[in-house]
């Protein structure tokens, strides 16, 4: 690794190498190599035999030994950028999910611009390192050339290089000090600044960068939250915030972003600066990754002497799972079974208790593996039935929630807020029986001819429109293939009889018991 001679005075390494100075040494984190080091081990330290952490504010999640998670590898992390002194705790929590050992290919390094508004993403290829007082971190500059030539085939590509989004940039090289701290040697780095609101091109970006979305890489996402409402306010806000992005899914990010602005707080001019490169994250994600938030903590938490004016700082890991079987081969275990049908089945006898859905006692986390599923983020539909009559049916289609969870969650819908029925009562409990409908993953299918009647249910999209029909409706009528699909795409989606013939199709199917 070359070294430089002075970190902060823009001075280049020896040779022809050019090199990004520290711009933010001294101001963002500390200028001095050897206390930078010791303030940043320190953080770090605070999680290194922490089995979990659950904050005051009521956020918690398991945390995965030094080594990494031996249930699933660290795709990306969502980490703060302010101070070391106000963000850094945040920050180290989410670095101790990194196993130093691990060997990744590069590093991708995603983040907003606090000066330049860029309309697209500017992606620095121009430089060979970017130096820190620890050092200097190679940039993998034929990476970066290769996105930034993207729309080299016709298209506008939505990335360039905008030096002036780089040079006094802090929310990117903020994160090389946890790095050099946490790896032996850091991989080379993909320094990406996104600006723009214009959904397409974040998604023309996700379509970009999807490829290296691999095991052989790792994504950081720098994002703060809350600017700059008073504590409390601030604890609500995030709070929405951060429960949008651990459910995986972009759409509800994006509306709970929006909601948020309409709520009048005081104060409050963003919920995420980093909201772009959030969402070019998310749309890289599907049912195989996990959001696990790991802590929250606001600039309130650590100088009080403000509580109406303070910031916001979440840190999560995305986790990848081993990818779940296609349709043909998604099963489930006796065991998994009978765990499903004691989770739906407690979790309606505690909504009669007036309690919280409770966590099930029985093992999740792949100790056992009989239910190595119920983490698996999949729909699932639970149906009640009292003496043969439909009693209750409440579905979420969707991969965005484990199974154990949508499964509770389902069943006490079905109980209890089924429009169609009065809510449960204690002196039914006895004469319900619970039939649950897991789906499989759900596969995209461009003609009808792989569509098989009573074997698999259809979702229909397009646009805001969708709707399903599970495989077993196929049995209680006497419909065509193709009437199947138009009754749905009429009477689910709202796109008239023939609208599926213009939209997205997708099978899936069902495991019911």
């Amino acid at each position: 690794m070359i070294m430089m001679m002075n970190s902060c005075s823009g001075q280049k390494a020896l040779g022809e190498a050019k090199v990004r100075p520290a711009t933010q040494a001294g101001r963002f984190y500390e200028g001095n190599p050897q206390i930078l080091s010791h303030e940043v081990d320190s953080l770090l330290a605070r999680y290194e035999q922490a089995p979990h952490t659950v904050d005051e504010k009521g956020w918690g999640s398991e945390l995965p030994p030094s080594r990494g998670d031996k249930r699933g590898a660290i795709a990306a992390l969502i980490v703060p950028h302010a101070g070391y002194y106000y963000s850094g705790n945040v920050a180290a929590s989410a670095y101790m999910m990194l196993d130093p050992e691990r060997q990744y290919k590069r590093i991708f390094l995603l983040g907003p611009s606090h000066h330049e508004w860029l309309d697209g993403a500017s992606v620095n290829g121009e430089v060979d390192y970017y130096a820190t007082p620890l050092g200097e971190v190679k940039v993998d500059r034929e990476t970066a050339q290769a996105l930034l030539a993207t729309g080299a085939e016709g298209t506008d590509s939505v990335f360039s290089y905008r030096p002036e989004a780089h040079d006094r940039e802090h929310c990117l090289e903020v994160q090389l000090p946890f790095l050099q701290r946490r790896f032996k040697e850091v991989p080379p780095i993909v320094p990406v600044i996104i600006s723009t609101n214009d959904f397409k091109k974040l998604k023309r970006m996700a379509e970009a960068l999807k490829p290296y979305f691999t095991d052989e890489n790792l994504f950081i996402i720098s994002s703060d939250f809350s600017h700059y409402p008073s504590y409390d306010d601030a604890c609500k806000v995030d709070a929405r915030t951060g429960e949008a992005i651990a459910t995986g899914d972009v759409s509800r990010f994006i509306a709970t972003i929006e909601e948020n602005a309409r709520l009048g707080m005081r104060l409050l001019e963003t919920s995420a600066c980093g909201e772009f490169p959030i969402i070019t994250l998310m749309l890289m994600l599907n049912s195989q990754y996990e959001v696990r938030h790991l802590l929250y903590q606001n600039s309130g938490d650590i100088d009080s002497h403000n509580p109406n004016r303070v910031v916001g700082y979440h840190s999560f890991a995305v986790i990848r799972h081993k990818e779940v079987p296609t349709d043909k081969g998604f099963k489930l275990s006796g065991e998994e079974k009978r765990i499903l049908k004691d989770i739906a089945l407690q979790s309606i006898k505690d909504s009669l208790d007036g309690k919280k859905i409770a966590q099930p006692s029985s093992p999740l986390q792949g100790e056992s593996e009989g239910v190595s599923h119920l983490l698996m983020k999949c729909g699932a539909f639970v149906s009640l039935h009292k003496q043969g009559m439909l009693r209750g049916c409440i579905g979420h289609f969707g991969e965005d929630v484990p199974l154990h969870e949508i499964v509770a969650k389902m069943a006490r819908a079905a109980a209890f807020e089924d429009p169609r029925f009065h809510p449960l009562r204690r002196e039914e409990l006895d004469d319900i029986d619970i039939e649950i409908s897991v789906l499989t993953p759900m596969r995209r299918i461009q003609s009808l001819d792989e569509f098989q009647l009573h074997r698999h249910g259809i979702y229909i999209r397009k646009g805001y429109h969708s709707g399903t029909f599970l495989p077993q409706v196929a049995d209680e009528v006497n419909w065509t293939k193709e009437e199947f699909v138009g009754h749905c795409s009429q009477d689910k989606a709202g796109l008239g009889w023939d609208g599926w013939r213009d939209a997205e199709l997708y099978v899936y199917e069902a495991i019911v018991f």
